[in-house]
């Protein structure tokens, strides 16, 4: 094992996970996620920071139920309920300025 630095000053973890249809609520099946996740890491590429932050898909983060769910790492900004209309609101707290 080797040990390093990250290869990025932050990273946002959203989740697109999805369950079958009957079982628990998920932010890919029940809420934005999916879009959210492509949306965001178009924003964040069109912004010219795609260099400094990843934004990353996400299997389940837990919190199910209050989905559409985001994760900013190493900041521990964790954004519940979030939708696609919340993409400028996102990128201030990353330190992109539209």
């Amino acid at each position: 094992m080797e040990e390093s630095k990250p290869a990025f000053e932050k990273y946002v973890f959203v989740c697109i996970n999805e369950r079958p249809a009957g079982e628990r609520v998920s932010c890919g099946g029940t809420f934005c996620g999916k879009e959210l996740s492509d949306k965001l890491k178009e924003a964040v590429k069109a912004a010219g920071q795609a260099g400094r932050i990843r934004v990353s898909k996400s299997k389940c983060l837990d919190v199910c139920e209050e989905g559409a769910n985001v994760l900013v790492y190493p900041d521990n900004i964790w954004f519940k309920k979030a939708e696609v209309a919340d993409i400028p609101a996102i990128l201030e707290k990353l330190g992109i300025k539209l």
